[in-house]
């Protein structure tokens, strides 16, 4: 989901303490992050192990715009063209679960100055909060292991762990302090009615639920086992996605009209951010 809301940067850069001249973004995709950081520090660097994330990220990154940012390819667990206690504030955002943390914290001890700031966060699946057996079928699709749904085609470890809220990420004492976690579930009774912090929420219609659905890495995944499955949309017998909205429509009555891919919902995602400090 995103992009990431205003509120979730400035509770980032509240925790953050001293200098801003380096921010590094690990896993930068697209390279929204690096760009959302770009005003507050002298120079932002974003990297990613993919070579056409990173041609993503120069080409939506305009130089007149946002001339203090930059792309490197480059894996999160080594960043050889960085000096050493040089970064001010290393984030990741959706990407912190796919890390090599074997290599990534002895890689971080030698980059990040003392006081540096460590933030990442990630979000699981999207809840329905006004319609919590709309949710419940959802979560059944998504967490199931059987090839039926898509809970069985996501990568593991990574997707247990940002279902998880990051929780087994865990900085080393003796190199990190003052370590916070900021944590949100949504409530089954509509809208803030979760425990924790929220940051990510929106309205959107149905059919854009579906749309946002297939984009996952498990629903490419299923496609990649059922290439010949059409959804109903382009005129086949639907796919995994129809599947899981007509078992949801027909537990909620409200979503049953003719235009229900119209019928606009609040949806909320359950976050992680973990916010460290350097020693």
């Amino acid at each position: 989901m995103r992009p990431y809301p205003v509120a979730l940067y400035e509770t980032i850069l509240g925790y953050h303490h001293g200098p801003k001249q380096l921010c590094v973004d690990l896993g930068t995709g697209h390279g929204l992050i690096a760009r959302a950081f770009s005003p507050y520090f002298q120079k932002v660097i974003g990297t990613d192990p993919s070579p056409g994330m990173i041609q993503q990220a120069r080409s939506l990154t305009p130089k007149e715009q946002f001339g203090n940012v930059i792309f490197e390819e480059a894996s999160a667990e080594s960043m050889p063209f960085l000096q050493d206690l040089c970064v001010d504030m290393i984030v990741a955002g959706q990407a912190a679960h796919w890390f090599d943390y074997t290599k990534l914290f002895p890689e971080m001890e030698r980059k990040v100055r003392k006081g540096g700031t460590l933030a990442f966060w990630g979000y699981g699946d999207l809840a329905f909060v006004d319609f919590p057996q709309a949710t419940k079928i959802l979560k059944h699709h998504a967490d199931g292991d059987v090839p039926s749904v898509l809970g069985a085609y996501w990568s593991q470890p990574g997707r247990s762990i940002v279902e998880d809220k990051l929780r087994a990420i865990q900085p080393p004492l003796e190199d990190w302090v003052d370590v916070r976690r900021i944590e949100y579930e949504p409530g089954p009774k509509g809208a803030r009615s979760g425990t924790g912090t929220m940051f990510l929420h929106k309205a959107l219609t149905l059919g854009d639920c579906m749309k946002y659905i297939r984009t996952w890495s498990s629903f490419k995944a299923w496609k990649g086992v059922n290439p010949t499955a059409k959804s109903k949309e382009m005129g086949g017998a639907g796919d995994v996605v129809d599947e899981m909205f007509d078992r949801m429509r027909s537990a909620e009555p409200d979503w049953q009209s003719n235009g229900w891919k119209d019928i606009e919902v609040e949806v909320e995602w359950p976050t992680g951010l973990l916010l460290a400090r350097k020693r």
